[in-house]
């Protein structure tokens, strides 16, 4: 069986860490045995490597994504990249055409999707390994896995099992979905045994490419890229799951939790106070996770988050903090990782001429290297505040140290790589500045070397 991880989305709600590039599965929170912090993408995959089906699990995700992905898992699961961030349905319809291209492929296999953010315990996990031997067993075309309600949430949607049949092999067919109801309704609903919808689904490659074929879209891979962009932006359980009439659910009833608020992730942080902050004793249930430099001090505020990051400052009782998402802006991120290392915008201004100006901090990993590129837009000035490395400026190799500073005129090549850990404090000055005035003339350092005279 196949695992396909879906990594999407910007995790609004957990603003201002979150963000369209730092998603709310690479927020290294959670707390491990060794007293270190892990993300949900590194403790989906520390279980999957636990039950031995990370060796074949597949990421699907957006380019935006692939650094940070690459960062906490350092190259062990291979990524499907979608063009453009669409729906689940599109997502997981290109993936089983990657799926489907590859050689050797057996279209009986079997593909268990599971969302990258999932909470659960290991059962949860030894569960999945189970369904191909109940999926089989049923001769349903569609596995669902439902999670026994442990209260009534209007947060969930529901998946209410079909009384009139019996239940085998651990599972039952389907009545029918009821999506994220109000709490009496969802009290109701756990009543008559109704089970979370956690977004697990398991079939087979042939099922999702004769559904492919019956909506007339490509099963090649290099096909279904080229028309990615025109398929419909809508969800794997409106398009798929719903509406087949050969389905199943698997009850689970270990621990799961959707950590996709505030509230909800806090219950599964072992410390109160993240980064430099103090939390009075009469603060009762509440945290602070603060990555700025300055201290955070909370006095007698209960049932909150207070959290602040490059982005902004978050201060809200737990049970309205996903109200976050209303006020938020599309502002670009002011905290970004790459495979490099990650940047830090400290300000942005408008000079006396009129000219945008930004200012970053950034810091490259030993080793690592930005690409050798240039910029149509702005100029830019590298100040090197530690740290050891190579500057290739139009094909010019020299060395640098910390109290060089840079000058780049606009339109000018060029690329560093650092030796020791580098910081560089660097200013941007243009009069249209954007992350995309980007001209990569290679991502490679050995051929930017190549190229010097």
């Amino acid at each position: 069986m196949k695992i396909l991880l879906l990594s999407g989305g910007s995790g609004k709600r957990l603003w201002p860490l979150s963000n369209q590039i730092r998603s709310k599965q690479f927020l290294k929170l959670l707390s491990t045995k060794n007293n270190k912090y892990e993300s949900m993408l590194q403790r989906v995959c520390r279980h999957l490597d636990s039950v031995g089906l990370l060796s074949s699990t597949s990421i699907i995700t957006c380019q935006d994504q692939v650094d940070m992905i690459y960062n906490q898992l350092e190259n062990k699961v291979p990524l499907i990249i979608e063009p453009v961030q669409k729906g689940t349905f599109s997502a997981i319809s290109l993936a089983i055409t990657s799926f489907n291209s590859l050689p050797k492929t057996n279209v009986e296999d079997l593909v268990c999707v599971l969302p990258v953010d999932t909470f659960a315990e290991v059962s949860f996990y030894h569960l999945l390994k189970r369904i191909p031997h109940i999926l089989q067993k049923s001769q349903a075309d569609l596995a669902h896995l439902g999670v026994e309600p442990q209260f009534p949430s209007d947060q969930f949607g529901y998946i209410v099992p079909d009384r009139n049949t019996n239940k085998t092999d651990d599972n039952y067919q389907i009545s029918h979905f009821i999506e994220k109801p109000s709490t009496n309704i969802a009290l109701q609903l756990i009543k008559k045994n109704a089970l979370w919808n956690c977004g697990v689904y398991v079939f087979s490659i042939r099922y999702m490419i004769q559904f492919l074929k019956h909506l007339s879209f490509p099963t090649d891979y290099d096909q279904m890229l080229k028309i990615y962009r025109e398929l419909p932006d809508v969800s794997f359980d409106q398009m798929v799951a719903q509406q087949s009439k050969r389905s199943i659910v698997i009850p689970y009833q270990g621990q799961w939790d959707d950590i996709g608020t505030w509230g909800a992730l806090s219950r599964h942080m072992k410390s109160h106070e993240i980064g430099p902050c103090k939390l009075s004793q009469d603060s009762v249930n509440t945290h602070i996770i603060n990555e700025l430099h300055q201290p955070i001090c909370v006095i007698g505020i209960s049932d909150s988050m207070v959290v602040a990051g490059p982005d902004g400052i978050l201060v809200a009782p737990k049970k309205r903090s996903s109200d976050v998402k209303k006020f938020i802006t599309d502002e670009p991120p002011r905290y970004v990782e790459k495979r490099w290392g990650n940047y830090r915008v400290l300000e942005k201004s408008i000079t006396n001429e009129g000219k945008q100006s930004i200012t970053k901090m950034i810091n490259i990993l030993p080793g690592c290297n930005i690409s050798y590129q240039w910029h149509k837009e702005r100029q830019e000035i590298w100040t090197i505040v530690s740290g050891t490395g190579e500057f290739i400026l139009n094909n010019q190799l020299t060395s640098i140290k910390a109290g060089d500073v840079l000058q780049i005129a606009q339109g000018s090549k060029h690329a560093v790589k650092a030796v020791t850990p580098l910081q560089i404090i660097e200013v941007q000055l243009g009069s249209l500045l954007s992350e995309e005035d980007i001209t990569r003339i290679t991502y490679s350092w050995e051929e930017a070397v190549q190229l010097c005279n």
